[in-house]
């Protein structure tokens, strides 16, 4: 087996350095010179190779050698096995692969080690899990331009033993950094944080976010030998953002070494100076935006009862200008088009800010985009920011608006301008498109007016990252606005200016960078036959339990895969297609004289459980599970379509087939 060059060279340099883990060649020299000393007479001078093998051999050298090399296994092979049960406290359902990364030594990079974390006082009482049982465990995730980590999963506990370390490249071409070394001073001025957030995810697979913690990493600049050790004491969300959650110990390295470290009067002075141009910056935009929402009540009273929001708090109870929480973001090759990207956001999932306490109030929380891609679900403003920033980054004149849905339900939604004037609305939620085409009140009463199919009320501002609009119409009902927001009697403009100074690609800023997408890490084939397989016991335990035996037809299970492709391609591009060759494969395989029924229903989560108790409370559902009668056949299939972020798109059908009976 011929190996291309650069694996090959990777392959040496992998040996060698296990060679020199294992002091083989100080060992070899040893048995050379005792072999030289015992074994040859005076009169040969010579020593073959084949003479040093054969001793290496007698004393045990190779096989020690090769009982350390460690091949890994052929990915596609490790495919076909099934895997082990886990013989861990916690089932880590992402499989640990240690990356062995070549160091470009002409690169300079920060080693991030987090050593365990202390204080997390919630878990105090928690019980230590037993070997083999599923415990709640913590993960970090982490971005640092434009890179992304996450750490293995750790039981829950009081101290968690965290142990992963990241080696965070500071310097890269992507970024449009130059080829030399980076030295100390320039390192100084890269004010990008280590953004840090931790999620717990529970028993059931729901995760939580417990902390978003921004990291300044430029201590280690002025530390000696370029390492320090620091305690982060992590802050929760929320309502809880001024309480302590925990303290995580973090070792921060760089590689290479600096030749001149800085002093710490250096580094402090320039965060000094930093936090006081951020906080001037932000001090003239708050002075900005008093003044124009002072003009904008004085056109209209009224105007104070409309949902205008400038300011947003984000997880930490910080507030931002709403303009920040949106950016043109590309997605690389993971999306494709503008209506496949609706269709990732409206499937991350939907879950509205906790709140302590009743009255039906509504916690305001707008996620930075890492808490809310790593946590996998949000609020509505989460998912309108998302898809808002995924349509500019395809090219779209998109803004993210704000106002209500029915029974004056504050909403936020996505609205796109064609260049022809098309007003397109998208719900980030659903993933459905709406054309707006506004209703005249001054035409004749008995003129045709548009019937409006999209579910939004009204409708007070409209912004995105660069544009911030306050409508200014007499009524701000949906339906009676015209988006022409170059008139100005119409919708109030900010000044781009005052947006551009508090908003990035600006100077300084505490506005966290966007990160990137990740691929899914889910396997779309191995997931939707561990679900079937489970929802098929899930339902012969129930039929057993009515005293019924179930026969499933394997055959029929396969043809429902179609028609669960057909829904999921009109959920993405509002075209059907395949129905009719699925209906015809139906009626071939339904004997005359027998009746069919299928229910399909669709998920964003993997829970068999939970979706088979979803599946019971629908009558038409129960009604295939329960069903009873002659040759009854059952059939179930799952499909599982996956997206960036590990969302996914989880549709099931059930059916049966039974020999009607007058």
């Amino acid at each position: 087996m011929s190996l291309p060059p650069e694996k090959a060279s990777e392959l040496k340099q992998i040996i060698h350095q296990q060679l020199l883990k294992m002091d083989v060649h100080g060992r070899i020299r040893e048995v050379l010179a005792e072999t030289i000393r015992e074994e040859l007479a005076p009169e040969h001078q010579q020593l073959s190779t084949e003479d040093l093998i054969k001793a290496l051999r007698q004393r045990g050298i190779i096989d020690d050698v090769m009982k350390e090399l460690k091949f890994v296994t052929d990915v596609n092979e490790m495919e076909r096995t099934s895997a082990p049960k886990p013989s861990t406290h916690f089932v880590d359902r992402e499989p640990r692969v240690v990356k062995k990364t070549n160091i470009d030594p002409t690169r300079r990079y920060l080693y991030l080690q987090v050593l365990g974390g202390k204080a997390f006082l919630e878990h105090l009482q928690e019980p230590e899990p037993l070997p083999g049982q599923i415990c709640s465990t913590f993960t970090l995730c982490l971005h640092f331009r434009n890179q992304r980590f996450r750490s293995k999963p750790v039981p829950c506990a009081c101290e968690p033993d965290f142990q992963d370390g990241f080696l965070l490249e500071i310097h890269k071409d992507s970024l449009g950094d130059g080829s030399k070394m980076v030295d100390a001073t320039t390192m100084l001025s890269i004010c990008d944080p280590v953004h840090m957030v931790l999620i717990k995810t529970d028993t059931f697979g729901e995760t939580t976010l417990v902390a978003s913690y921004f990291l300044e990493w430029r201590s280690v600049l002025a530390a000696e030998n370029g390492i320090t050790n620091v305690a982060v004491e992590l802050l929760g969300v929320g309502t809880e953002s001024k309480v302590s959650v925990g303290v995580l110990n973090i070792r921060l390295e760089m590689y290479p070494q600096l030749n001149k470290t800085l002093s710490s009067e250096i580094t402090s002075t320039q965060f000094t100076l930093e936090r006081q141009k951020t906080a001037e910056k932000e001090r003239l935009f708050l002075v900005y935006a008093k003044q124009w929402w002072r003009e904008y009540l004085q056109i209209r009273p009224t105007h104070n009862a409309r949902l205008v929001k400038i300011f947003a708090q984000d997880e930490n109870g910080v507030n931002r200008p709403v303009c920040s929480y949106v950016r043109p973001l590309r997605a690389g090759r993971l999306l494709d088009t503008p209506r496949q990207a609706a269709r990732f956001v409206s499937v991350l999932g939907h879950e509205r800010a906790a709140v302590i306490g009743g009255g039906g109030g509504k916690q305001e929380q707008w996620c930075t985009l890492l808490a809310f891609l790593c946590r996998n679900k949000g609020d509505c403003e989460d998912h309108a920011n998302l898809l808002c920033s995924l349509l500019l980054g395809f090219g779209l004149e998109a803004f993210v608006c704000v106002g209500t849905k029915a029974k004056g339900v504050p909403h936020t939604w996505v609205m796109t301008c064609g260049s022809d004037g098309t007003i397109t609305f998208w719900e980030s939620l659903t993933g459905h498109r709406y054309l707006h085409s506004p209703i005249n009140p001054d035409e004749p009463p008995l003129a045709e007016q548009p019937k409006p199919l999209y579910p939004y009320r009204t409708i007070g501002c409209i912004f995105n990252h660069q544009k911030f609009f306050g409508n200014c119409q007499p009524s701000d009902a949906v339906e009676l606005c015209v988006f022409d927001l170059h008139d100005e009697s119409k919708w109030k403009p900010m000044s781009g200016e005052a947006i551009k100074s508090v908003c990035p690609p600006g100077a300084t800023s505490s506005v966290p960078p966007f990160p990137p997408l990740c691929a899914s890490t889910i396997d779309a084939a191995v997931t939707s036959n561990e679900i079937e397989v489970q929802l098929r016991i899930l339902v012969s335990e129930h039929r057993k339990d009515l005293g019924l035996s179930t026969v499933w037809d394997d055959q029929l299970s396969y043809l429902l895969s179609p028609a669960l492709a057909a829904y999921e391609l009109e959920r993405t591009t509002g075209v059907s297609a395949g129905n009719e060759e699925f209906q015809d494969a139906v009626r071939r395989a339904v004997p005359d004289g027998h009746t069919f029924k299928g229910f399909p229903i669709h998920f964003v989560h993997r829970n068999a459980r939970r979706a088979f108790a979803t599946c019971l409370r629908s009558p038409f559902c129960e009604e295939i599970i329960c069903c009873r009668g002659d040759q009854v056949r059952l059939a179930v299939r799952v499909r599982v379509f996956t997206y960036p972020e590990s969302a996914c798109a989880v549709w099931i059908m059930f059916a049966c087939k039974y020999r009607s009976v007058l």
